[in-house]
């Protein structure tokens, strides 16, 4: 058993195919068929079997992937081990960033990060999520931070949820309403941002889920955009909790609670390489991120606890 036959292996099973599998992992179909057999040869068991649907996970092979997953993440361990005995290179940390993420989210941390190390230099590359995992997988990045990232080459964090709310200027929103069904929305005035984004994809899937069409009133270039048009009463918006965050609590805007529709949950995500031990320098700062993380999933929590108690 190899390791890149494991890596294959979790591939294949993400994807649910071969040809998406050599894909992602930048390879042949036909190499990817030879490691999935020498696979099973060592295993003496079938991972996968075909039915109607496709390509599926055998029971035996729903029983190996844990261990798979443990088995590379042991091996990046190792690495890391190996890495951390050398001395330290000054190389700049890279970093690879959502946009949204590096507007509400980073400067806060490389603010407290640069205090602890000064010397230590960063670079900010942003991108969409799927630009943001591109950039780690071909080393242009150590990390990457973004929304619901998952790939077999990358070991993924889950930071904390970041769902999309329907924000409303407090005095100046339909009816002053707190709550409303989705049906009563679409026909509210809406600003729309980044079209193809992950965010308008998100929401433009739940109009035509529930057979509406929303009433776009404006359509803009970003996140910030569109919160500066609610601010001055233009519409309404789906805008990330990150973004709107300070508003809220000083209650220049305020939330419209869905009655008849799912929330639009994301996660935000950090990743790296599977196969790249982490420097020190790296590892310092994915542990500022992840204490910002719950800091602001805590105060988040607290702030909309009160906002349905007010509610009420």
């Amino acid at each position: 058993m190899e390791l890149d036959q494991v890596e294959t292996f979790l591939a294949v099973a993400t994807f649910g195919g071969f040809h998406r599998a050599a894909e992602a992992l930048h390879i042949s179909q036909p190499a990817v068929s030879a490691r999935i057999k020498a696979l099973e040869e060592s295993l003496g068991i079938r991972l996968f079997s075909r039915s109607r649907g496709g390509l599926v996970v055998s029971d035996a092979g729903r029983t190996f992937r844990p261990h798979a997953e443990l088995l590379l993440r042991t091996a990046s361990l190792a690495r890391q081990a190996v890495h951390d005995s050398q001395p330290a290179s000054g190389t700049p940390l890279q970093i690879a960033a959502a946009l949204s993420i590096s507007v509400y989210f980073l400067p806060d941390i490389l603010k407290r990060f640069q205090r602890a190390h000064p010397n230590v230099i960063i670079s900010i590359r942003p991108g969409h999520s799927k630009e943001v995992l591109d950039m780690v997988l071909s080393e242009e990045a150590e990390i990457g931070l973004a929304r619901s990232l998952q790939h077999p080459e990358v070991e993924t964090i889950s930071l904390r949820d970041d769902p999309l709310l329907l924000i409303a200027h407090p005095r100046r929103g339909p009816k002053h309403t707190q709550r409303a069904r989705l049906e009563e929305v679409a026909s509210w005035p809406l600003i729309s941002y980044e079209r193809g984004s992950s965010d308008w994809t998100l929401t433009q899937g739940l109009f035509r889920s529930a057979g509406l069409v929303p009433n776009i009133a404006l359509e803009v270039d970003s996140i910030e955009t569109a919160k500066r048009m609610v601010e001055r009463g233009l519409g309404l918006s789906f805008l990330p909790q990150m973004a709107v965050g300070r508003e809220l609590r000083t209650r220049q805007l305020t939330t419209v609670e869905l009655l008849d529709a799912e929330p639009l949950r994301r996660s935000l995500d950090v990743v790296h390489p599977r196969h790249r031990p982490l420097r020190t320098e790296v590892r310092a700062f994915l542990q500022m991120v992840r204490e910002a993380a719950n800091e602001e999933e805590a105060f988040a929590k607290g702030a909309g606890r009160k906002r349905r108690k007010a509610r009420k």
